[in-house]
């Protein structure tokens, strides 16, 4: 991927995020589902670590390295015309600075960062910690000179027994993520909960983004609600799983 089609495709992902409410990204795996995602009309794309591992046959939460990562992303970016950001974990315990460097050389544009670093035994950063790491691939995108959209995701939700319990902290911590930087934020676990939507909604400047079943769930909800941005996360790989299922059943032996 050469440099200027990298800017031009991270200046479209800008672009894309704010002409659409909210911005649907399919989250591929392989450059057979990152074509067939083009193919259905979408502008924009996302790689999931979690289907990219499945895909290799590997573990999730950090399973592989980030050149395995980055081998395995390259030729689904090459392989569509439109931007790809890509599931970058907790950064695989790279610096910041390496970690854009890695992912502009290989044509992706936007990346997702979150808060658990499975690599260290699972632990949550804290929010200056997070945040700091935000603000790291901030400058480092500045400074190279593509605008690589950073979403700073949170598992504060998804790790707590009640939710609700977390809230002030989440906020604190997304506050904070927008300060350091990120494009949009991403707080994991509460795409059926209305209320918890938007009050992370209500309390950033930026688009959040909410994981989705490309068939349960409802697109119109989550606009009224006001969300900015969608992915998948594993969702779109397990429907598929489950409808090739049904395909394969009736002549299995």
């Amino acid at each position: 991927m050469d440099f200027d089609t990298t800017v031009e495709r991270a200046q479209r992902l800008k672009q894309l995020h704010a002409q659409s409410k909210p911005l649907v990204l399919p989250t591929v795996w392989d450059a057979w589902s990152a074509r067939a995602a083009v193919a259905a009309g979408f502008p924009a794309l996302t790689v999931g670590s979690h289907p990219l591992a499945d895909s290799r046959g590997a573990a999730d939460h950090e399973g592989q390295t980030f050149d395995d990562v980055l081998a395995a992303v390259k030729p689904i970016i090459a392989a569509v015309d439109v931007p790809v950001s890509v599931d970058l974990e907790s950064g695989y315990g790279q610096k910041p600075a390496d970690l854009v460097a890695g992912l502009i050389e290989v044509g992706g544009v936007g990346l997702n960062i979150e808060d658990t670093v499975h690599s260290d035994g699972g632990r949550v950063r804290s929010t200056k910690e997070h945040a700091n790491y935000i603000a790291g691939l901030r400058t480092a995108a500045d400074e190279s000179g593509v605008a690589v959209w950073v979403n700073g995701r949170t598992d504060l939700f998804l790790h707590a027994q009640d939710a609700s319990g977390v809230l002030h902290e989440a906020i604190e911590r997304l506050r904070a993520l927008e300060e350091a930087g990120a494009d949009s934020v991403y707080p994991v676990g509460i795409q059926d909960n209305d209320e918890l939507l938007t009050a992370v909604i209500g309390a950033v400047n930026i688009p959040v983004n909410s994981t989705a079943h490309p068939v349960k769930h409802d697109l119109e909800r989550f606009r009224r609600l006001g969300v900015g941005r969608i992915t998948y996360g594993p969702l779109l790989q397990i429907a598929l799983t489950d409808t090739m299922k049904d395909m394969l059943k009736p002549w299995a032996p």
